[in-house]
């Protein structure tokens, strides 16, 4: 974290402390070493405005974001928080397209921060508060219109490159050096995957024997090709019904582990009664995942994961009553 005062909020972004969960390997009788990196201590409340500021930055530096042109982006709400951020800082006009399935938090937070939110409803069928990759698709086609309708640049975090070697040169980066160079294996619950990617791709180059992770919904594990309803489930951000991501392309990952809604709430709370960590879905789903890993594959072996985002974007749901 900056040690002197700073003359933008985008200077905040990164540098986020990283925690050892030895109280909770301590309380479950557990060897080995756990780290859940902090990054909902970002300005924006997430891990994703890293990447915001940095596709933004690439864009003006390729000459794809021209000074005062607007920024569109399909969000969940925490990417869009971030480039909500950044783009009130850096001068665009900012429009987040985001399914009313989302927590209302994320759109009111957006607001605030000068974003102009379009909520588009869910398809047929689907319920409130669990996304499904129909309700995707759905808002990539408003923000497709609403990028012609505006002229503005598409941010496109799904497919943007700069989604992962942000994470490639400053989360994995940080993440070695507060771990201490000891770091055997990495958790992720996969959303655009550039976390996942972008922190592989660095770790490998000081670790090779480096494993990696992903976690999906129950009801959505599509990477793994077990299974996917395309149901929604309450792990936002991410089990969209995607069979690949891009962004992932170059990862060789050792196992894929699923997590039902109801163990992602468990696992989250717990973070937060125990560890005074106060995250979302995502979060608990990679504790959850993390600590079945030390049970068994990474027995007494050193494991990280992000804590993704904060838990105020989730106090209108089931998580914390």
């Amino acid at each position: 974290m900056p040690t002197s005062c700073v003359t933008s909020i985008v200077d905040l972004i990164g540098n986020t402390p990283t925690l050892e969960l030895v109280r909770s390997l301590r309380q479950l009788g557990l060897g080995g070493r756990l780290f859940a990196k902090l990054e909902y201590m970002n300005p924006g409340g997430s891990k994703k405005d890293r990447v915001a500021l940095e596709i933004v930055r690439r864009a003006h530096r390729m000459g794809l974001l021209a000074p005062g042109q607007p920024v569109v982006e399909v969000t969940s709400g925490n990417t869009g928080t971030g480039l909500a951020i950044v783009c009130r800082a850096l001068g665009h006009p900012f429009y987040a397209v985001m399914s009313r399935g989302n927590t209302r938090e994320r759109a009111q937070m957006m607001r605030a921060l000068g974003a102009e939110v379009v909520l588009v409803d869910q398809i047929t069928g689907a319920e409130p508060g669990r996304v499904t990759g129909g309700d995707i698709r759905a808002v990539r086609q408003r923000a497709a219109e609403l990028v012609n309708e505006t002229g503005a640049y598409f941010a496109d975090q799904f497919e943007n490159i700069a989604n992962a070697d942000i994470h490639e040169k400053t989360t994995g980066v940080e993440l070695w050096e507060q771990c201490g160079g000891q770091l055997d294996a990495i958790v992720a619950f996969v959303g655009s995957g550039g976390a996942l990617g972008g922190m592989y791709k660095y770790l490998r180059t000081r670790n090779p024997d480096l494993r990696a992770y992903v976690v999906e919904p129950s009801a959505a594990s599509s990477l793994s090709k077990c299974s996917c309803s395309d149901a929604g489930h309450a792990i936002q951000g991410g089990g969209y019904g995607c069979d690949r991501l891009t962004l992932l392309r170059d990862v060789n990952v050792a196992g894929y582990i699923t997590c039902t809604d109801e163990a992602a709430a468990l696992w989250t709370q717990a973070l937060a009664r125990d560890e005074g960590v106060f995250c979302g879905y995502s979060t608990g789903a990679q504790f959850y995942a993390a600590v079945e890993l030390l049970r068994d594959r990474e027995r007494g072996r050193s494991i990280a994961f992000l804590a993704c985002d904060t838990g105020m974007k989730y106090l209108s749901t089931p998580l914390y009553p």
